[in-house]
Order: structure tokens, then sequence, then C-alpha cells
């Protein structure tokens, strides 16, 4: 029988992995939950399709469309962060053998992203995961080149970076550390190769068109960086950034370790130390913006690469051999508590008992700086389509559909009533961005179906511009973060309200 050489052996186990990560992330979201919120603006993205977003550069909305055309069901959503996790690891893999690592480091490597932070990450359907993905094919290149000095590796630098650029502007700040940590090592000599400044000309002519819909659009990424500043970011605790970096990868700090210390002892890795600058740089310039800790996941995976191969090299023979699986055990106790304490495999009722007897781990800071007893993100994958059905129910009872306007305080209310609706003529709207763009008014308004979140109280201009206001029903969901949101029904207007809109959107003053 013929025997698999060692190169079939490795991709062989190399695709169980990518197996393994892709089942693993169904598996740990417990079915009671339904999509985050954030994920129902990116699904709504795929029917306005352009070259920028208020909050997101455009690849996400073609995810969208690519899900949309795949029937919009909730597998495709959860299968491309998932399927962006799984690259992550074969990325990493593909640089262990790269770098001549033994089949041992690539397996311990894989591990250490297969039982790590990365498993939370890719449960959502955000730009988040494919920001990973980008970072590490960013250092991946940049090891190709260094190893070949083949050009081509430039250029797919700056493809790479286009992809993370049109995906999450925050890859900036890993060209940014990389750039910073260059003249401080001998890659210096970079700088003088043309080919470098032709990469970069390549990846900003491909980021043009988004830059110029940003110039076009009055550059609402800066706005929206004041937005976050102002809500969240000012809740940031610079100490708190620097602790999250310790638990993001807690099961497989060893390796880590052992990455950082190769670069000084490892006398292979010498031509890789601007890998540990720019590691620092970046860090750095996270800590001084204070910003959120996950913001800079990416920077771990390729570390993994070396620490892995450095591993293999100390615990070859002797005693230390057996170490190697102490490795494994380590990643596996800290990955079950993590599954316990960071993932949502339990129900919501489970979590808030667990704050009630106030277990180790059972509080959870949110945005606004408080402590709640169950995730932000579990908070918002709940309530979702009991809203949509509510909201569904009143408008089959309305008698004329086309004079309907559904009109949002959020996002997430909008996006969620768009994506679990039964009615394909159904369409919630908002007055933010980005649904402020994609607002219908060319027709007449006669009915409104407002959706307010719980704290918006204030019936005032409603009944100023309505002659009957009724609160028809809520969430009732106790562990939604939407818990409360008012279903409101708004008829028999006094003034011409498609009018009225119109010329609020233009004045800027939609409220």
């Amino acid at each position: 029988m013929h025997q698999p050489t060692a190169k079939q052996k490795s991709n062989f186990i190399l695709f169980l992995f990518v197996v393994v990560k892709i089942v693993l992330q169904y598996v740990v979201v417990n079915p009671i939950y339904e999509l985050q919120r954030d994920e129902y603006l990116h699904l709504d993205q795929a029917h306005h399709l352009d070259w920028g977003f208020h909050s997101v550069p455009p690849v996400t909305s073609v995810v969208s469309w690519v899900i949309l055309q795949l029937g919009n069901g909730i597998f495709w959503v959860k299968f491309f962060p998932a399927l962006f996790g799984a690259l992550t690891i074969v990325v990493v893999w593909k640089t262990v053998e790269s770098l001549k690592g033994s089949l041992f480091a690539c397996i311990l490597a894989a591990s250490a992203l297969l039982l790590s932070v990365l498993v939370r990450i890719n449960i959502l359907y955000q730009p988040n995961s494919l920001d990973i993905l980008s970072w590490t094919l960013i250092y991946f290149t940049l090891i190709r080149f260094i190893q070949t000095n083949h050009q081509k590796w430039l250029y797919w630098m700056a493809v790479s970076f286009v992809l993370g650029f049109l995906n999450k502007y925050n890859i900036a700040f890993c060209a940014l550390g990389v750039l910073l940590a260059l003249p401080l090592t001998s890659q210096r000599r970079l700088f003088a190769n043309p080919h470098f400044y032709y990469a970069g000309i390549l990846a900003l002519i491909l980021i043009a068109p988004n830059l110029i819909w940003q110039y076009q659009n009055d550059f609402p990424v800066f706005s929206h960086m004041k937005e976050l500043a102002e809500t969240q970011l000012v809740h940031v605790k610079r100490m708190s950034f620097v602790k999250e970096q310790f638990f993001y990868f807690i099961g497989s700090f060893p390796v880590l370790i052992a990455a950082f210390i190769s670069f000084f002892t490892f006398p292979a890795f010498k031509p890789y130390r601007l890998f540990f600058g720019a590691f620092v740089f970046t860090l750095a310039i996270f800590l001084s913006l204070k910003a959120k800790a996950y913001y800079a996941i990416g920077l771990y995976p390729i570390f993994f690469a070396f620490g892995a191969i450095y591993l293999s090299q100390l615990l070859q023979s002797g005693w230390k051999f057996y170490l190697r699986y102490a490795l494994f055990a380590i990643m596996l106790f800290f990955f079950y508590a993590m599954l316990k304490i960071s993932l949502p495999i339990f129900s919501p009722e489970k979590y808030v008992e667990a704050a009630e007897q106030k277990l180790p781990f059972s509080e959870h800071t949110w945005e606004d700086g408080k402590k709640h007893p169950i995730s932000q993100d579990f908070a918002d994958m709940l309530g979702w389509k009991e809203l949509a059905s509510k909201v569904d129910s009143i408008y089959e009872k309305l008698p004329n559909k086309n004079s309907v306007f559904i009109l949002c305080d959020n996002y997430g209310q909008a996006g969620a009533i768009n994506y679990y609706t039964k009615h394909k003529a159904l369409k919630a709207d908002a007055f933010i961005p980005d649904y402020i763009k994609w607002l219908n008014l060319d027709r007449d308004i006669e009915t409104v179906i407002r959706i307010k979140t719980s704290s918006n109280i204030d019936l005032e201009r409603d009944h100023r511009l309505f002659r009957s206001v009724e609160i028809l029903d809520k969430v009732n969901n106790r562990f939604a973060r939407e818990k409360g949101t008012q279903i409101i029904l708004l008829s028999q207007p006094n003034v011409d309200i498609d009018s009225l809109l119109r010329k609020e959107r233009a004045a800027g003053n939609l409220q």
C-alpha cells in the first residue's frame, strides 16, 4: 500500500483543523440566540452596494451580497466568519512550513489559534474576522519577501493591505507598526527598494474608490471615530486594555512568550526581529488612543508560528519532550474555562444565575461602562425575532400597506425587522447613518409604525404630527438589550408627513 508523503500527511491534518474550526463555530452558539445587532446592519448593506458606508468600508457589503445570493440563511451568515478564522489557521500553518518548522510546530501553532479568543471573534458576522486574517496575510507576505527577496511578495502584501483596508480601517495600524519598526532593523533596506513604493502606489490606486467616496461624503470615518470616542472609548481604561491582551491567548501564552524570546536567542529568526518591533509600536499606538482591546488581536496569530518552531526545537529530547503534552493540556484547560465564560453556549438564565451567585467572571462591562449579568454581545443576540414578528402582525392588519412607513431608533431594529419579516414589501428605516441614505420618501405616508427604545419615551412630537398615537406592543424578552422597546402606531396625520420628512432630511434635521 502506498504510504502518504510528509506533505500529504501535513495537508490532511491541516484540512482536519479547517473542518474542526468551521464546525466548532456553529456548536459553541446556543440555538436560543439570534444574530447580533451589527450583523443585521451588515446584511442590509447587501441591498445597497457602495464604495463605502458610515460605519464600515465596502467589503462587508460584498460578502453580504454573496450571502444574499446563497439564500440569506443563518448558516451562511455564520459560515463566512468561521471561514476567515479557518483561513487564518491556514496562513499561520503555511508560515511555519515556510520557516522550516516541523509538523509538530504546525500542529502546535494551529491548536493555539483553534483554542483561543478567535472562537469568540468568529461567531459574529462582523469585519473583525477578516481584519485578523488580513493582518496575518500582511505579516506572512512580508516574511516570504524576507525569505525569498522576490518582488511579487511586496505586491501580494499590498493586495493584503487593500483587502484589509476595504474591510476595516483598523489595518492602517498594522501598516504603521511595520513602518515604524523597519528603520530599527536590518530590513530597513526595504526603503531603498523601488518595488516597495510601486506596491504602495498599487495599494493607493486600489483603495482610491473608497477614499473618493469618503471625500464625497465628508469623511464619515472621522465622524464615526468621534462618535466612538464620545460614546464607547471614553469608558476604555488603558490597564483594562493591557489585561485583556493576556486573557485573549492565555492558554497558549507560553507559545507567545517563546516567540518573543526567539527573535533574540534563535539565530534563524534574527531577520524577523522587525515583527517584535511592529508588535511593540502597534500596541503603544493603541494604548495612546485608548483603543478597544480587541482591535489588537490581529497582531498575535503570526507569532504562534515563531513560538511553535522555537518550542519544537527546545523540547526535542529527554524529559523536555514530554512538556509538549503539557502545552496542549494547558490550552485545553483554559479553552474549557473560556467556553463557560465567554461563549454563548448556555441560556441567558444560566448567566444571570451565575451573576446572582457572584461567581468569578460572571459580571460583564458594557459600552456604557456599567456592569451587567450577561455579555453585551449576548444581550444583543436576543429579542429581534420577537420585535420583527410583532411588527409583522401589526403590518398585516393595516389596510393600505403602500402608505406605511416603519421608523426605528437604531440599525439593529431596522436590520432585524428587514431580515426576519415575512413580507417582501415591508421595509424598516431609521434616521441614522447608513439608513438615512436608503430612505424612500417619494410616496404618500399615512401611517407610521414607530419603533422606540425604552429610553426614548417622549411622545410630544408624535402627538403633534398625528391625531392617533397607540402603543401597541413592546419587546418583552427580559435578557435582551432591546427589552422594553415599544411598537407605536401613528395614524391620521395632521401634516403631509412625506413632504415634512423630505424637508427635514434635506436640512439634516431628522430626529
